[in-house]
C-alpha cells in the first residue's frame, strides 16, 4: 500500500463503503478500502440467504415515506440514487433484475449473492480499488489521521488521507463484523451516538409449555397485523417457541419498541381473515350448529386450519363456547401480548446510531471535517423489502458526491 499518494480511505466493506468506492473510483480518485473481517460484504451475502431483495420499485414518495422520521432526507438520497439507478448499476455489473409481484426488485434466478459481489469486487479492481482485508480501525489520529492494524502481522498503521468514509454498519449481526464497536471511538471525539435497539425483528411472547410442543413453529398466511390502535399490516407471520416473527412483525418493530420503553403494553392484534368484512364474518360464525368442534367449523367454513384453534384455546380457553359475536371480534383481532423484541444481535437492523444532526448535507461529520458517514452507522430505520439495502446504496452514492466536492 502507497501511504504517500493522495487518496480517499474507506473503513468497512459493506454495500455502502463498496458502492461509495465505486462512485468515487468512478470519478477518478484514488481509493483505499480497509475491512476488518477476512472478506468484504458479509453481512450483505447473509441477508441474501433468505431472498436476495435489492430494492422495490413503489412510487418515490411511498418509499420515501419508510423512512418514517427521516423521510425528506431520504427523498434527496433516493432523487441522487433511486431504485432504477441501482438496477442499471448491477446491469452494468452484467446482473439483470427483475419486479416481483410484490414490487421487490431481485436479480433473476441465474444470480446469486455472491455473483453480485463477485462481480462488484472485480470492477472495482478494474477502477483501481485497492482492498485491505483483516484491517481493523483503531480510531482517529491527528485532524486528519486514522490509525489501523493489521490483524495478520499485529502491525499498527498510521494514514494520512485526503478524505475518510465511515461505513462501519449498525450492531446486528456482529458475526458478519457489524458489531457497533465504533461507537467510543466516535464518542471520543464528541459525536453523538444514538443507542443501538433493535430493527425488523422477531417479538417474544410468553407462551405456555403446551403451545411451545404442540405448535413449534407455523405460518399463519395472509393476515393482518397491527399494535393496539394503529393501522394495520398485511402478510405472512411466523408462529416460533420464542413468539412471533415475519414481515408484518418487523414493520411494526417501531411501534412495539416504542411501546415498550415507554411502559405501555405492546400488544399485537391479529386478523385472521382482514378479506372478510365484519358482517360477512360475522354471518358465517353464526351458521355453526349446536355441538360442532370449533376446529372443524373453522376449517370448513372459513379455512382456518390448525394451529388456529390451539391458538385461541392459549389466549382464549374457553373460546369453544363463545358466542358468535364475540369470536368474531376476537378473529379480527387476537391480541399477542409482545414481553419484548429479540435481542439486538438477532435483529435484521439496528435503529440508533450517528443523528443526523451530527453531519451537514454532504453526511460529513460536524466534529470532523473531511470525514463522512454512511450506511448503517447513522439513525435511520427502514422495514424490510428492499429499502434497507437501497437506503445503503445511496448514502454510499450521496457520500461519494459530498466527498468529490469537498477534494475539488
Amino acid at each position: 500500500m502507497d501511504k504517500r499518494r493522495e487518496y480517499v480511505a474507506i473503513i468497512g466493506g459493506g454495500p455502502a463503503g463498496l458502492m461509495a468506492a465505486h462512485r468515487l473510483a468512478e470519478a477518478g480518485y484514488a481509493v483505499q478500502l480497509f475491512e476488518a473481517q477476512a472478506t468484504v460484504g458479509r453481512k450483505f451475502l447473509v441477508a441474501g440467504h433468505g431472498g436476495f431483495n435489492l430494492s422495490n420499485a413503489e412510487d418515490s414518495r411511498r418509499f420515501a415515506s419508510r423512512y418514517g422520521a427521516e423521510e425528506s432526507r431520504f427523498r434527496s438520497l433516493l432523487s441522487h440514487f433511486s431504485p432504477a439507478d441501482l438496477r442499471a448499476w448491477a446491469a452494468g455489473l452484467g446482473i439483470e433484475t427483475f419486479v416481483g409481484t410484490s414490487g421487490r426488485i431481485f436479480p433473476v434466478a441465474a444470480h446469486k449473492p455472491a455473483d453480485l459481489l463477485r462481480a462488484w469486487l472485480n470492477r472495482l479492481r478494474e477502477l483501481g480499488v485497492q482492498l485491505h482485508t483483516r484491517h481493523r480501525w483503531l480510531g482517529f489520529a491527528g485532524a486528519t489521521g486514522l490509525r489501523l492494524r493489521n490483524e495478520a502481522s499485529g502491525e499498527e498503521i498510521m494514514l494520512e488521507p485526503a478524505a475518510t468514509v465511515l461505513a462501519l454498519g449498525g450492531a446486528s449481526w456482529a458475526k458478519t463484523g457489524s458489531d457497533g464497536a465504533w461507537v467510543p471511538l466516535l464518542q471520543e471525539i464528541g459525536v453523538p451516538v444514538a443507542p443501538f435497539a433493535p430493527a425488523n425483528c422477531g417479538a417474544e411472547v410468553e407462551w405456555s409449555v403446551f403451545f411451545k410442543e404442540k405448535v413449534g413453529r407455523a405460518p399463519l398466511k395472509n393476515i393482518g397485523l397491527r399494535v393496539n390502535n394503529g393501522p394495520e399490516v398485511r402478510g405472512e407471520i411466523m408462529l416460533t417457541d420464542y413468539g412471533v416473527e415475519g414481515t408484518p412483525v418487523y414493520a411494526l418493530t417501531p411501534q412495539v419498541r416504542q411501546a415498550l420503553h415507554s411502559g405501555r403494553p405492546a400488544t399485537l392484534f391479529l386478523n385472521l381473515k382482514p378479506d372478510l368484512p365484519a358482517p360477512a364474518l360475522l354471518a358465517k360464525l353464526q351458521q355453526r350448529r349446536s355441538g360442532a368442534s370449533l376446529p372443524d367449523f373453522l376449517r370448513k367454513a372459513l379455512s382456518l386450519a390448525p394451529p388456529v384453534p390451539t391458538l385461541l384455546r392459549e389466549l382464549a380457553p374457553d373460546v369453544a363456547a363463545w358466542q358468535p359475536e364475540a369470536l368474531a371480534a376476537l378473529l379480527m383481532a387476537v391480541p399477542l401480548p409482545v414481553v419484548a423484541l429479540r435481542p439486538l444481535d438477532e435483529a435484521i437492523s439496528t435503529a440508533g446510531g450517528i443523528p443526523f444532526a451530527a453531519v451537514d448535507e454532504h453526511l460529513m461529520l460536524r466534529q470532523r471535517p473531511g470525514t463522512f458517514v454512511a450506511g448503517e452507522m447513522l439513525d435511520w430505520e427502514a422495514p424490510t423489502g428492499g429499502y434497507l439495502l437501497q437506503g445503503c446504496f445511496s448514502t454510499g452514492a450521496w457520500v461519494a458526491r459530498g466527498v468529490a466536492r469537498r477534494l475539488r
